[in-house]
């Protein structure tokens, strides 16, 4: 008998037909004798609905306030998951997070998990239920609801399986596995059977919609292996595990996209030692992530500082910076949300050269511009105009061949 646990996402669970689905594919899993615990999203959309009634509330909701509404959308699923398998004669209790002993910090809206206390959880799998929990929330050291962030039953899920430590973690969603690049905007994507921690991570990180990149980070941390399958067939998924050596002879894994990014530019920068430094740690001290930074020489004094940001935001990094500039005796700032990121990711490239040269050349050939580059051992990503997103996807994804059957 095995611990499995599986997570389902919002268009898994998308409505009542579906969820009944999901309740099905449950009971063959227990049925064949294993121990299970299911983690579900919010069903396709309410969390966006959700923020959408927030926001014609007040335009700037609370963030304690919004982990409140936003908890909601999991507990519905949660629920109507268990009657779907009592209708099938399959003992089931749900839980919410903060149930389920899900301890996070003290961030609403990003918290992030600090320990799993599964006691309850155990108690109930060894009387023989089926355990439904609600991803995406916590309770923080107050006694307060909190919410992981987009993508945050992903985390629920790996971090369930690494404090049970369960024998195997499965992520069922509405795509066969992980691909070459997003099969939507490029029809010629392949489907990967396997793929490193570090890639998926990357292409996470970098636009990619399959999972969120903290929870392939939390599992590589913690050594989980997990397949990512679809819910809506039984064909084998993409297995994401440790980096093994065949690996590296694939110098491209795989392309992604994302349009959900902002370029700040800093201008009349003070040039100074440790202002840029000023500048960064007032941004992470208001939980604003930067990417993509770019400094410019110094002129009469002064310097530009340009850097990414997810478009959300945007607005905060204009409204902290100013304050900083008073302190470090000038500066001003702007947002464009007018860009895209697009990256190339494989282990590969740690040894072999050329690859940015040969993703640029693609681009050029296709007379899309590069606004911003960056580099790392196992990632080339640039700044595009977000209108030529999806075909500068296309162009990349041809120029590796990625589209070629192994």
């Amino acid at each position: 008998m095995a611990l499995i646990v599986q997570k389902y996402g919002g268009t898994s669970v998308g409505d009542v037909e579906r969820i009944k689905n999901v309740a099905s594919r449950i009971k063959i899993t227990r049925d064949a004798g294993h121990q299970v615990v299911v983690v579900v999203s919010a069903r396709a959309g309410v969390t966006n609905e959700l923020i959408a009634r927030a926001k014609a509330v007040n335009p700037r909701p609370d963030n304690r306030e919004m982990d409140m509404l936003l908890a909601v959308g999991e507990q519905e699923t949660i629920a109507l998951t268990a009657m779907a398998l009592h209708g099938l004669e399959v003992p089931a209790v749900s839980y919410t997070g903060p149930q389920a002993g899900i301890v996070t910090d003290l961030v609403h809206t990003k918290a992030k998990i600090k320990n799993i206390i599964p006691t309850a959880l155990r108690k109930d799998l060894d009387a023989g239920k089926v355990i439904i929990v609600a991803g995406f929330q916590g309770l923080n050291e107050k006694g307060q609801i909190t919410t992981l962030g987009r993508g945050g039953s992903d985390l629920t899920a790996i971090a369930l399986a690494a404090a049970l430590r369960a024998d195997k973690c499965e992520i069922y969603t509405d795509v066969d596995g992980v691909y070459t690049a997003d099969p939507r905007h490029v029809p010629e994507a392949t489907k990967l059977d396997e793929i490193s921690y570090d890639e998926m991570l990357e292409l996470a990180s970098q636009g990619s919609k399959v999972m969120q990149s903290r929870s392939v980070e939390f599992a590589k941390k913690y050594g989980v292996v997990f397949e990512v399958r679809s819910s809506f067939n039984h064909n084998p998924g993409t297995i994401v595990k440790e980096e093994v050596a065949y690996m590296e002879k694939v110098v491209v894994r795989g392309v992604a996209v994302d349009k959900d990014q902002a370029k700040v530019v800093i201008s009349n920068l003070t040039d100074k030692p440790g202002n840029a430094a000023a500048v960064l740690r007032a941004l992470a001290d208001a939980s604003i992530n930067v990417d993509m930074i770019v400094q410019t020489a110094a002129q009469n004094g002064a310097c530009n500082l340009t850097f990414t940001v997810p478009k959300d935001d945007a607005h905060s990094a204009v409204k902290v910076l100013p304050t900083v500039f008073k302190k470090l005796g000038g500066g001003e700032v702007a947002a464009y949300d007018n860009i895209a990121k697009l990256s190339v990711v494989g282990v590969g490239m740690r040894t072999h050269a050329g690859v940015a040269a040969q993703m640029l050349e693609a681009l050029a050939t296709a007379g899309i511009n590069v606004e911003l580059i960056a580099t790392s051992e196992i990632k080339v990503t640039l700044a595009v105009p977000r209108e030529r997103a999806d075909d500068a996807q296309r162009v990349v994804h041809a120029a590796f061949g990625l589209g070629k059957k192994e």
